[in-house]
């Protein structure tokens, strides 16, 4: 499977990262002396199967970019930004959505949820990592969990989508969007009989895939994805000070990232 690629860059750095950054948008804020959001870049670059890249940023990441990747000024919102992006690629294959602040996201971790959605027919492909996963990489790391019948999974900080349905389900994909770090929130978007199984831990994957095609009227499929990587974003100093604590103890880890 071939895909193109959106990498969303347009957020402000008026949050809690103005902590160890003055730069005025996030994507730009420096980890091991690189803009966060490159190490996105090369990874997509070093991956056979992404063909087109769309960056949605600022004009400021343009000097950063070579010639073959557009640069497309962003929107207010996320859901906006993303419809941007996908508005200026071809159209011929599906999408790999990515936000610009997971600096360990590697090229094997690309191409491994690639593959893995290669064999099934879906909308949506959404990645999740395991708690145990995550915590045996990145043990120091604060993530947003959630658990279910076939364990306790975090969410990935890319998704695969069909453009097409994208546009259709606009509506709907603005509300996940917004709920997409509260699982709580969107649990109870599927009824109530689900968040009594959610309560138990009795609520399964293939349970939400099914109820979110019913009840939304677009197909989506959960891949269990063994990279963490996918999965810890750098949205607090926390979280930025564990990718300099990393990257300066394990030069293999920068290395390849400054391929």
């Amino acid at each position: 499977m071939k895909v193109d690629a959106v990498v969303l860059a347009g957020a402000r750095n008026d949050g809690l990262l103005q902590e160890v950054s003055e730069c005025e948008w996030e994507a730009l804020v420096p980890v091991s002396g690189k803009p966060m959001f490159l190490y996105v870049i090369d990874a997509l670059r070093q991956t056979d199967k992404v063909c087109e890249i769309v960056v949605v940023g600022p004009e400021e990441l343009k000097e950063y970019l070579d010639d073959d990747i557009k640069l497309v000024t962003p929107a207010n919102d996320l859901t906006s930004n993303v419809i941007l992006g996908i508005e200026h690629l071809s159209g011929e294959n599906k999408v790999l959505l990515v936000t610009s602040d997971i600096p360990f996201v590697t090229s094997e971790a690309i191409n491994d949820f690639i593959v893995r959605c290669s064999d099934l027919s879906s909308d949506v492909y959404y990645p999740v990592v395991s708690k145990e996963a995550n915590e045996k990489m990145f043990p120091k790391v604060q993530r947003t969990y959630f658990r279910l019948a076939e364990g306790t999974f975090t969410g990935g900080n890319l998704i695969l989508v069909n453009p097409e349905a994208i546009k259709k389900y606009h509506s709907v994909v603005k509300q996940t969007i917004a709920l997409r770090k509260k699982p709580w929130k969107l649990v109870r978007l599927l009824g109530c009989g689900f968040i009594i199984k959610f309560m138990f831990h009795k609520l399964t994957l293939s349970e939400i895939e099914r109820r979110v095609e019913k009840i939304f009227g677009f197909s989506g499929v959960a891949i269990i994805s063994p990279y963490p990587e996918i999965g810890v974003d750098i949205d607090k100093p926390s979280d930025w000070r564990l990718a300099e604590e990393t990257f300066a103890k394990d030069n293999n880890f920068k290395e390849e990232r400054n391929a």
